[in-house]
Order: C-alpha cells, then sequence, then structure tokens
C-alpha cells in the first residue's frame, strides 16, 4: 500500500504568524485575524479540532486533503483561545476576540450613562472590572500573578479610574456639555496608566525574559518590562481613542434633530453602534504599532545584565522579548 505524501510541506513556522511581522500592515494582518470577534462564537468541538490540527502538524502528522491555508485557519483559532505559555483555555471575556463586543458594550454605556455618579461609578467600575480579566487573561505565562498581587491591582486601578473619573465630571459640570462627553475617555485613559503596570508589576519587579534573535534566553530584564509595559498602554490609550473620540461630535448632532427627540431610548444603542464601528478597526490597528517581539539594544539593558551578555555573546548588540497585550 502506498503511503500518500501530505499535500503540504511540514516545514511551515506555525510557531510565528503568517504575516511579515516586520512591517505594520503584515502586524495589522496578524491582529485583524487574532481580534476577529466570531471566534468567541466558536463552539468548543471546534477549538479542540483546530488545536488536535496544531498539535499533530507540529508532530509531523497531516490529515489527509488538508490545506495550507486550514492549518493557518486552525492556528489562528488555537491561538484565540488557548494561552501560548500554558496551553490552558482561557476565560472567553478575556481573549482578544473578546474585545470588540465586550469594549464597545462598556465604551457605549459609559459615554451614554456619564451624567450622573452612580452610573459614572457604575460603569468605571464594569470597565476597569473587564481590564482585570483582560490583562490577566493576557499576562506573561512566565511570571505567575498572586490572588493577592492581583486583587491589590484590580483594587488600586478601578479606585483610581473612579476617582479620576468623578474629578473630572466635577470639572465637567462647568464647561460645555461636548466637552463633558469626553470624560470617559480621559478616565479610561488615566485607568490604563494605572491598570497595566499594576496588573504586570510583577514583571516590572523581577524582569522579562530577553534572548537573542534565534530565541536563546539571555536573562531577565526589568528595563525590557518598562518598554514593553509602555509600548502597552500606548497602544491601549490609542485603541480607546476612536471610539471615544468620534461618537460624541456624531452624539451632539444627533441629539439635537427630531428623531432622537422623539426616540430618546434609541441614543444607547446608536452610541454602542458606533464605539464598535471604530473598535473593529482601532483594536487590530493598534495592536499592530509595536512589534509583538520587542527589542531594545544591549546597552539599554541593567549594567550586571549587559555584562552577563558580553561574557556569554560577545558582539550581541540587540535582545528580543515578548511584549505582552
Amino acid at each position: 500500500l502506498l503511503k500518500m505524501a501530505p499535500d503540504i510541506p511540514l516545514n511551515i513556522n506555525i510557531k510565528e504568524p503568517r504575516w511579515d511581522q516586520s512591517t505594520f500592515v503584515g502586524r495589522a494582518n496578524h491582529f485583524f485575524t487574532v481580534t476577529d470577534p466570531r471566534n468567541i462564537l466558536l463552539s468548543d468541538a471546534k477549538l479542540e479540532n483546530a488545536k488536535k490540527i496544531v498539535h499533530d502538524y507540529r508532530q509531523g502528522i497531516v490529515a489527509p486533503g488538508l490545506t495550507e491555508d486550514e492549518l493557518w485557519r486552525a492556528k489562528y483559532i488555537y491561538d484565540s483561545a488557548f494561552h501560548p505559555d500554558t496551553g490552558e483555555k482561557m476565560f472567553v471575556i478575556g481573549r482578544m476576540s473578546a474585545q470588540v463586543p465586550m469594549n464597545m458594550t462598556i465604551t457605549g454605556c459609559m459615554m451614554t450613562f456619564y451624567r450622573t455618579t452612580p452610573a459614572v461609578l457604575f460603569w468605571q467600575w464594569v470597565n476597569q472590572s473587564f481590564n482585570a480579566i483582560v490583562n490577566y487573561t493576557n499576562r506573561s505565562g512566565d511570571a505567575p500573578i498572586t490572588v493577592r498581587q492581583l486583587g491589590t491591582a484590580y483594587v488600586s486601578a478601578t479606585t483610581g479610574a473612579v476617582a479620576t473619573a468623578l474629578g473630572l465630571n466635577l470639572l465637567a459640570k462647568r464647561v460645555s456639555p461636548l466637552i463633558g462627553r469626553f470624560v470617559p475617555f480621559a478616565a479610561v485613559a488615566s485607568a490604563n496608566c494605572i491598570n497595566i503596570p499594576l496588573m504586570r508589576q510583577r514583571e516590572l519587579q523581577y524582569g522579562i525574559p530577553v534572548t537573542d534573535e534565534d530565541g536563546k534566553r539571555l536573562g531577565d530584564s526589568s528595563k525590557a518590562a518598562q518598554q514593553a509595559i509602555a509600548q502597552v498602554v500606548i497602544s491601549r490609550i490609542l485603541m480607546a481613542s476612536p471610539g471615544m473620540a468620534i461618537p460624541p461630535f456624531i452624539m451632539n448632532t444627533l441629539e439635537k434633530k427630531a428623531f432622537l427627540k422623539k426616540f430618546p431610548w434609541m441614543s444607547a444603542p446608536i452610541q454602542v453602534g458606533l464605539v464598535g464601528i471604530c473598535l473593529v478597526f482601532a483594536t487590530p490597528l493598534c495592536c499592530a504599532l509595536f512589534p509583538q517581539k520587542s527589542s531594545m539594544s544591549v546597552s539599554r539593558l541593567e549594567p550586571d545584565l549587559q555584562a552577563r551578555i558580553q561574557d556569554s555573546s560577545p558582539g550581541l548588540e540587540r535582545v528580543y522579548f515578548n511584549k505582552g497585550l
């Protein structure tokens, strides 16, 4: 009996994304696939099947008739639901594919119900709770975080965000209604500056793994963690910007028109929809701003780590690390 050769080569590197990550367009293509909201609708059977295709392929086993496109599709489904380091199935609302539906609902409501203190408190709390879940789910697997650290980070981030929102709300009462609509955005931006570093404080304390270009681990660096976290904060704030900056202008105009005066209950759904349209594009494009595999010059690392690297790899100029999301 002749054994049929598989239809696809066995040397496709499915550890790396399908598109060239050194270009913005390549990274954007990658993240449009990773953040595709349709992935959260997939059944457990589909997820397990994708996992099997990927695991089998890594062992050199290819199901008959499997095409290269199907292999990549399976890889992206697998990556969307399973943690890259621990391999465990991620909590559904913490996955990158849940970002758009969750964020559009929360942001839309934050921007619709921003006039009363209880509403501001409630929606900022919901938003920070969601952020805490996302930051925990997408943490770097090398650095487990204790329940106590998680609790402290969550409480500090939520308190910071709510305090900022309430402070800004008091100021907003003295300015034009249009400026008042931007209060939720200012609160979210400042909360990101608090929430992400706190949720990833362990990385700042102990450093994150840095490697050479071939992935050989050279040590841990908190300088690399600082760069990684700063990049994530910037991309998260920019990710929230279009959805929180464009709809206020549209809503301000719409609320003066007869339609919304006649159907005021339509305000929230319209706002959520507008935010959703912005987020579908902003989420992957802002994730793509910085390469996932970030790098920095050896001369910017801690002096003791620089010395160790010069001993073990003389002439090495750059180190690489995973910046997280």
